[in-house]
């Protein structure tokens, strides 16, 4: 009881008429009393059962006023030193246990109710706290996902049976981590804002809107100006596992989860993603970096797309057949029609460098393959062994670790040593692959903790068409 309602109960008023009730109850007792007494009094033992009475009935009194103190009124006792301890472990029993993992479960339910209650129960049981809930509702039944919070000890096969016992079908369970515990609404404004900001961050808001899938990016005309083909209906399109959207750029996206089906309320967040996408139109934030180089020549690093393309041609033009084909690895002639596909923000991000008088000379490009990440350069042959290129190099990477890729590998040729040179400039753990002349160096990135970002699998963003390969 709070001080409040003491004090209101202490101020309550006394009413007249009850007062008169109670009177008349005491007087109709005591003649009552009276009367009994008299009729024992006169009898042959009436003086000792009057005391044995009066004996029993002062008992009575005194029994009752020490258990109503005990049982209800009584203070509560304060318990310290064993006695405390004794207390709080049968209680920690029935509380969160001390070494705790998260997981992401997703199982589908009969559309009825109680079907909810049921898993709730099924968590209970085994000590699993929900943290958050969100439902896919199907043409029949329903798709919940849950965020849970279960004992170290608990495996995933048994909270499976358990859930499979309350009526889950189609489990799919995988461990969370931290990231998850962002809420939907906040992360899905957070992609969205990232999204309008800067449209290469679509393959990523994608990415991690769907969690640990493959997103393949196919241009509606190749490399060589041809058309391929490739589109999407106006409104998408939804098969299970896959999910074909309109690229706003041109062509199609397609999005594949083999392991966990796509739900309409997925499959209507990504097109919203893309629809605002296509609404900003082509967008790049703004920014640029002025650098010193020990020459003394002042350059600018900046973020490039394809209204770069005359640029990059004009610099395709002053490099040497041999800058070309390291970079290209093909016939030098071929090197310009992949341009225009490359600076695509729908395959990663690409930095150039200018000089003060506006020529571009170097491009770095941060490309997105499947489950891995790419990194190329090209710098022209009047500003190479300057440090461009590790400068680029080096902002690339750090690109890629915001991304979350694990890793980025670059393709070139054992006799490029200025590509190597850059490569273990990086002061990160390296791997080499080398097969009929061709370098393949694997750096393995470590965890960027200054930018967390909403988690949802592995890296692994875009891929393009393997008939229209990148060199």
């Amino acid at each position: 009881m709070t001080d409040v309602t003491s004090a209101k109960s202490a101020r309550r008023p006394h009413h007249w008429r009850r007062d008169l009730v109670e009177l008349a109850a005491l007087f109709t007792a005591v003649a009552v009393a009276d009367a009994v007494a008299n009729s024992i009094a006169h009898g042959p033992d009436g003086a000792s059962l009057l005391i044995a009475s009066a004996v029993v009935l002062i008992a009575t009194a005194t029994f009752h006023t020490w258990w109503a103190r005990k049982h209800s009124h009584a203070p509560p006792e304060v318990v310290t030193g064993a006695e405390a301890a004794e207390v709080a472990a049968p209680a920690a029993d029935f509380g969160v246990p001390a070494e705790t993992v998260l997981w992401r479960m997703r199982t589908t339910v009969r559309d009825e109710p109680g079907s909810l209650a049921a898993l709730c129960v099924a968590f209970a049981t085994r000590r699993v706290d929900i943290l958050t809930l969100q439902t896919h509702p199907l043409s029949e039944g329903t798709v919940d996902e849950f965020l849970l919070r279960a004992p170290a000890t608990l495996q995933a096969r048994d909270l499976t049976r358990e859930v499979a016992a309350a009526g889950g079908s189609g489990t799919w369970i995988e461990r969370a981590d931290a990231h998850d515990l962002v809420d939907t609404p906040t992360r899905v404004l957070g992609l969205a804002t990232r999204t309008a900001l800067d449209s290469a961050e679509l393959p990523l808001a994608l990415r991690q809107l769907l969690g640990r899938c493959t997103i393949h990016s196919r241009p509606a005309e190749s490399a060589g100006g041809r058309r391929t083909g490739e589109g999407a209906p106006v409104e998408g399109a939804l098969d299970e596992t896959s999910m074909v959207l309109r690229d706003p750029s041109g062509g199609s996206i397609t999005v594949e989860r083999p392991y966990l089906p796509f739900t309409p309320t997925e499959f209507a967040r990504a097109r919203a993603l893309v629809e605002l996408d296509a609404r900003l139109g082509p967008r790049m934030p703004e920014g640029h970096d002025v650098l010193t180089l020990p020459e003394g020549e002042e350059i600018t690093v900046r973020r490039a797309d394809q209204d770069d393309l005359e640029a990059a041609l004009a610099m395709h033009a002053r490099c040497s057949a041999r800058t070309l084909g390291l970079r290209y690895h093909g016939p030098a002639a071929d090197a310009d029609r992949y341009l225009d596909h490359l600076l695509s923000p729908r395959f990663g991000r690409t930095l150039a460098v200018e000089t003060s008088s506006g020529n571009l000379v170097a491009l770095g490009h941060l490309l997105w393959d499947g489950d891995e990440t790419e990194v190329a350069l090209i710098v022209e042959d009047a500003w190479q062994r300057r440090g461009i290129g590790a400068e680029l190099l080096a902002r690339l990477v750090e690109l890629a670790t915001e991304a979350r890729s694990g890793t980025v590998y670059a393709v070139t040729q054992s006799s490029h040593t200025a590509m190597v040179a850059a490569m273990r400039s990086l002061g990160l753990p390296l791997d080499y692959q080398i097969e009929e002349g061709t370098l393949v160096i694997t750096a393995r990135l470590e965890p960027k903790a200054a930018r967390p970002l909403p988690p949802h699998g592995d890296s692994g963003l875009f891929e393009q068409d393997r008939s229209e390969r990148r060199p």
